[in-house]
């Protein structure tokens, strides 16, 4: 197949929302759709043991959450999906964030009794300020839920985004009857199924066959109420979709694989193929012959019993070959990949090539770091666009078993690559503090630390306001600071001078003293 084909046909995208939303389920139904998968996972039933495919770390599996992104990927009706599933959890946060750099479109997903939620918000000004295209699924139909047009008008307040419904639920609860597909001019009628997938009816909305299929009141209300769409919202137009500017509305049940099918084939449709990707010396578009990538994200121990790290890249243009040379920027050296992988959550298949859009894992020693760019031949790349923030909460940890210092220390350092936190070391006393974004993350750490290395560590509280990173052309000056503020000085795991300050006030005191120091809350400066 011709390489714009290849591009043309990829449709990458992250799957968005509040805890709870349904986001995993959905991938699941979307996974069941393409045949990756023959059985959806109950992610939340106990009696069934068995979890979301996209679940595969044993934390997951036990708290029924989703703590990292998973990568997925599936051929369906002629086109290759990679699916993005983030974690909810804002304690995730900064890991859906990147994976929001990596991806050229976005579900966000919505609970159709709660409506649009606190995670929702945060998550919906990423795409916003990158302009990336959003559909929404309204989920949880078979709950009694808000009024349709209700949920419609909070959509467009809360996430500042115009909307168009492109299919319309009959009822909720106990007397949801299904959808009608506005986009296919379709009828779907429900029944609760986790593991089939229904045909739509063509049905023309003022015949009595309508009537016969869902009752009287039930047509009748959908009429008036398709007619009331119709009147209220613009006619569905792609480009404004793909600018930004519109978001298309599904409603459904992704638990009961309902609603997923007209989603899905709307979405691939409407989404669009690989995009330019921006980096520091110009844009780079997908259809260029020479490979260039970024590395978004770093797991380890995808496979515990090899503690192995996998470095995850999304392909940004030209193709990636397996065994073939490239420039690792950073480094300035020349690496090559005999085992590149394409994933399935935990599953692995080697690949000898890829396109833009893909996402391929390259087994890693320690060679990368998130924001690292690869790329072919002579023209060096900087991707840029994926910092870390400063932290919110800081601890200081110990190790808790004289005899694992060195797994603590391996492990330590493995689980900062991975971007889920980050290291600072104290200048003053020599002591390490882990800095996160949320409360979870310390859990996280500690049962990973565990369970993936043997090594047991300690927390203690350390009361900070913020992580700055400081630089300045005036060395005489950097120089005073840090000999001032010794007490409050660390190092980040890249070496980097950072200011501990225990206060609002005691930042705002340093900026004012220090005139030509720069404080940086982001790590990308």
């Amino acid at each position: 197949m011709e390489f714009e084909q290849e591009i043309a046909r990829r449709r990458t995208f992250a799957i968005i929302s509040h805890p709870d939303a349904g986001k995993t389920t959905l991938t699941e139904k979307l996974l069941l759709f393409g045949g990756a998968i023959h059985v959806a996972g109950a992610v939340k039933s106990n009696k069934i043991k068995k979890t979301a495919t996209s679940d595969f770390m044993e934390i997951e599996k036990q708290r029924g959450i989703s703590v990292a992104t998973s990568v997925m990927g599936f051929e369906y009706d002629g086109y290759k999906v990679n699916i993005l599933d983030t974690p909810g959890h804002q304690d995730f946060a900064e890991d859906t964030f990147r994976t929001l750099t990596a991806v050229d479109s976005v579900i966000i997903v919505i609970d159709g009794a709660k409506g649009v939620e606190t995670q929702t918000r945060k998550l919906m000004q990423v795409c916003r300020m990158r302009k990336t295209p959003v559909i929404v699924f309204i989920n949880k139909m078979d709950r009694p839920s808000n009024d349709p047009f209700d949920l419609l008008d909070e959509i467009e307040n809360e996430l500042q985004i115009s909307v168009r419904p492109l299919s319309w639920p009959i009822g909720s609860g106990d007397i949801f009857r299904g959808v009608y597909n506005i986009f296919e001019k379709n009828l779907y009628l429900y029944e609760p199924s986790k593991q089939t997938v229904q045909e739509g009816v063509s049905v023309d909305l003022g015949s009595t066959g309508l009537d016969e299929r869902i009752g009287d009141r039930a047509a009748a209300t959908l009429r008036e109420e398709l007619e009331t769409v119709e009147g209220v919202y613009p006619e569905f137009d792609i480009e404004t979709y793909r600018s930004g500017d519109v978001a298309p509305v599904f409603f459904g049940s992704a638990l009961n694989n309902f609603g997923v099918r007209e989603l899905l084939h709307c979405f691939l449709q409407i989404a669009p193929q690989p995009q330019p990707s921006h980096a520091l010396e110009r844009d780079v578009n997908p259809d260029e012959k020479k490979f260039s990538g970024f590395i978004f994200k770093i797991h380890a121990n995808m496979d515990p019993n090899h503690r192995n790290r996998i470095a995850f890249c999304k392909v940004c243009s030209g193709k990636f070959e397996r065994n073939k040379g490239y420039k690792h920027v950073r480094l300035g050296k020349e690496l090559k990949f005999s085992s590149p992988t394409a994933f399935m959550a935990d599953k692995k298949s080697i690949i000898d090539e890829a396109y833009p859009g893909d996402i391929v894992g390259l087994p890693d020693t320690g060679n990368f770091k998130i924001g690292d760019s690869i790329c072919e031949g002579n023209e060096l790349i900087h991707f840029r666009g994926l910092p870390s923030f400063s932290p919110e909460l800081f601890r200081y940890i110990d190790n808790a078993d004289p005899m694992k210092a060195k797994q603590l220390a391996k492990g330590i350092d493995q689980l900062m690559d991975e971007g889920v936190a980050q290291l600072f070391t104290h200048q003053f006393n020599g002591r390490k503090i882990i800095g996160t974004v949320g409360a979870l993350q310390f859990e996280v750490i500690e049962y990973r630390l565990l369970h993936e290395y043997g090594a047991k560590c300690r927390y203690e509280g350390i009361s900070l306001y913020k992580a700055c990173w400081v630089e300045s052309d005036d060395e005489a000056e950097l120089a005073e600071f840090k000999n001032r503020k010794v007490q409050y000085m660390a190092k980040d795991k890249d070496g980097r001078d950072v200011f501990l300050a225990e206060s609002n006030f005691m930042l705002q005191m340093a900026q004012q003293d220090f005139k030509n120091i720069r404080f940086h809350l982001s790590s990308e400066f």
